[in-house]
């Protein structure tokens, strides 16, 4: 049977990312089964300014200062180094708006592979400190997911894909997804939080267990 795995993400999360890391450990773990996973759009920011924020501005305004945002990030730093991630806070100057990252995984899902663009949309901001809201940036990381920049480019200036990604933040939060990364499996489960990967292992298990038919709770926005 396979198993399907939605995952209401956002690419500036960091916990997303350390998130993606610990269910490729379950994943690992489990031998035998055909899984099918699905990037689905959340943004932390939803009123971001279209050309972002510079990340000081943003950083005070959210935590109250900086050492208050330096205490949070150095937990995270830790969480994500024992999962083999280097988070480079220093490298990053803007917060961006994520919308149009969210279009183009909408894109690879179709014409590309979007697991591997989320790796590399993760990679871009935390690691290599990118700004994932500019759209040239964004051509450029579309080959990463098997897609011609120039499509990548062309799409992103078009309109295609607005729709059906608010249609999906708004299902996302009629389900009761408040908070990322959340992981629907099967569309009957769900995992709220970058868990242990033993938990997400066993979580995993007992879908597997269970032989139901996974319900498809996306499908009706899906299509093109």
């Amino acid at each position: 049977m396979d198993i399907s795995i939605d995952i209401v993400s956002d690419v500036v999360c960091p916990w997303c990312f350390i998130g993606k890391r610990r269910l490729e450990k379950a994943l690992a773990q489990l031998e035998g089964q055909q899984v099918r996973i699905t990037w689905r759009p959340f943004e932390l920011n939803p009123d971001m300014p279209r050309g972002g924020m510079d990340r000081d501005r943003y950083v005070a305004a959210k935590f109250g200062g900086p050492e208050r945002a330096k205490e949070i990030y150095q937990r995270i730093t830790e969480a994500g180094a024992s999962e083999g991630l280097g988070f480079r806070y220093d490298l990053i100057a803007k917060t961006p708006n994520t919308f149009d990252a969210h279009r183009l995984l909408w894109m690879a899902e179709w014409e590309g592979d979007q697991n591997a663009l989320s790796e590399a949309l993760f990679r871009a901001y935390f690691v290599e400190g990118k700004d994932v809201g500019d759209r040239a940036t964004l051509a450029a990381l579309a080959a990463s997911a098997g897609i011609d920049a120039v499509a990548a480019e062309l799409f992103l200036e078009s309109e295609q894909a607005v729709d059906q990604v608010r249609a999906e933040e708004l299902l996302a939060q009629k389900l009761g997804v408040s908070g990322v990364p959340f992981f629907i499996l099967n569309g009957r489960y769900a995992l709220s939080g970058a868990q242990d990967s033993q938990l997400m292992l066993s979580a995993l298990k007992r879908v597997v267990d269970e032989q139901a038919e996974p319900a498809r709770i996306f499908q009706d926005i899906l299509e093109p």
